[in-house]
């Protein structure tokens, strides 16, 4: 049975960002219709952003203990691992989006479960798990929000070894004797930080020269000595060629490009992300299946006025705070499109630019120290041609760092613009630092003046006179 419905939005999956695309239109009082196959909540709720911080909570806050006169003594023994996962299973709500679902229903958007696929110009097709086809047509805008998927490598033997992805990894119920984790950005350094912490003995293989390349290169130098002061092992500039699982003992032998072996019980490919393109129908609209979707600062895709592409799929900035944003900016556009109303186009940090992901990212890793960072490093500033100055900072010269944690190590930098004396970028790495970014993304979006900065003054004893320490720094050295 085929039913013709229409809707002034259509989206096309149920994560975050298709969330909140359909309640930011729905909010400007049009209809709006989402299209999931999975469980609403995406990705992020399930298999990434909260399983893993989850997971990471009990394995920071032990280590953070463990740094305080005191309170040492009383955390030296092992984690109780069967009750992070319970915990973890609670915070994911058991795989189950029924309150999810609820929220859906809250905003008046119409859930359709199924693959849903684009039908040519404002349509899209969705086939339930039933059977049942609808099909389904946009007034005005269909956004694209599927995100997307990790990528396993094409290796000889890598089917058959059945190895774990992000997915795997953050939904495991046993904690492996030996686990391999290969690839060393976000996603592997985390993961490694928490299977070590839960007793399993942990191989970090990375093709590169170290840890998290896309921050500051101090960043991963001190993730991996914290790793490897926790009993794993980090292996730079090598590559796996081949993997072989045993099909009697299940141990997993990783063979590398330089004759190298490494036995384990389980292997992680954290080694990138594809969109989830390849079946939603890119090609009835002529385009290529599988493929990013380059858009301008609204979120509409190059040469049509009707299709948007929000979060991971434009490659934009594959975060989910970031596909958030995009989403909030996506709504507030289709909403003054079909209201007709001019879009603020001249004003880059208006309600319908997404100015964001190119200025003023943030990120932190959940690692121990933690990683945090926003706006550009020192050579992405560079490369884009800013005539700018690091300032660093030793963050255990800070009176609240040494309170925080005895023996505190950590690292500050800020990336000035020399020109305008204004701050293009800033990493912090210690423990602890995840909360303090925010304050470095509101001086980045804003573009406070450095002399701005000195009024905005830290409160004593806290981490964050590290920014005072850091404006000292640049009046000193200049």
């Amino acid at each position: 049975m085929t039913e013709a419905l229409e809707y002034d939005v259509v989206v096309l999956g149920a994560g975050p960002v298709g969330e909140n695309v359909a309640d930011r239109v729905r909010a400007a009082g049009l209809s709006a219709a989402v299209v999931e196959s999975e469980l609403v909540g995406g990705e992020c709720s399930y298999w990434a952003c909260m399983p893993s911080k989850a997971l990471l909570r009990s394995v920071i806050a032990r280590s953070d203990a463990r740094k305080v006169s005191g309170l040492r003594g009383s955390v030296e023994g092992p984690l109780d691992v069967p009750a992070v996962l319970a915990h973890r299973d609670e915070y994911v709500s058991h795989w189950q989006d029924d309150g999810q679902v609820r929220w859906l229903d809250g905003i008046g958007a119409h859930l359709y479960r199924g693959h849903g696929r684009l039908y040519g110009t404002r349509k899209v097709s969705v086939t339930s798990p039933e059977g049942e086809h609808h099909v389904l047509t946009a007034r005005h805008a269909v956004a694209v929000c599927t995100g997307t998927r990790a990528v396993v490598p094409d290796l000889p033997g890598v089917a058959d070894a059945r190895p774990w992805t992000s997915r795997e990894a953050t939904s495991a119920r046993e904690v492996p004797g030996r686990l391999v984790v290969v690839g060393g950005g976000v996603v592997g350094v985390e993961m490694a930080t928490a299977w070590q912490a839960f007793g399993a003995q942990v191989t970090v293989l990375v093709r590169g020269d170290g840890l998290l390349p896309k921050m500051e290169p101090f960043a991963g130098e001190l993730v991996a000595e914290a790793l490897k002061e926790a009993g794993a092992s980090v292996r730079t500039r090598v590559s796996v060629s081949e993997v072989v699982r045993d099909g009697s003992t299940g141990t997993v032998t990783v063979v590398l490009d330089d004759g190298g072996r490494v036995e384990a019980d389980e292997i992680l490919f954290a080694t990138g992300r594809a969109p989830r393109t390849d079946d939603i129908g890119l090609d009835t609209i002529g385009m290529e299946p599988g493929s990013w979707l380059p858009v301008d600062d609204s979120c509409q895709v190059a040469g049509s006025d009707w299709l948007y592409a929000v979060g991971d799929v434009n490659r934009r900035a594959l975060l989910t705070h970031q596909g958030k944003y995009q989403a909030r900016i996506a709504g507030a556009a289709i909403a003054a499109r079909a209201a007709k109303v001019p879009l603020l186009e001249t004003d880059p940090w208006g309600a319908h630019a997404a100015t964001a992901d190119r200025a003023a990212v943030p990120q932190v890793v959940f690692t121990d120290p933690e990683a945090a960072s926003a706006g550009l490093t020192l050579a992405e500033a560079e490369a884009a041609g800013h005539r700018v100055r690091a300032v660093d900072y030793d963050m255990s010269g800070v009176a609240g760092a040494g309170l925080y944690a005895d023996g505190y190590r950590g690292r500050a930098r800020m990336v000035v613009d020399l020109d305008g004396e204004i701050l293009l970028g800033v990493t912090f790495v210690g423990p602890g630092v995840g909360e303090l970014i925010h304050s470095a993304t509101v001086a980045i979006a804003a573009e406070v003046p450095i002399g701005r900065l000195w009024h905005a003054v830290p409160a004593y004893p806290t981490i964050s006179e590290v920014w005072l320490r850091l404006l000292e720094t640049y009046r000193d050295d200049r």
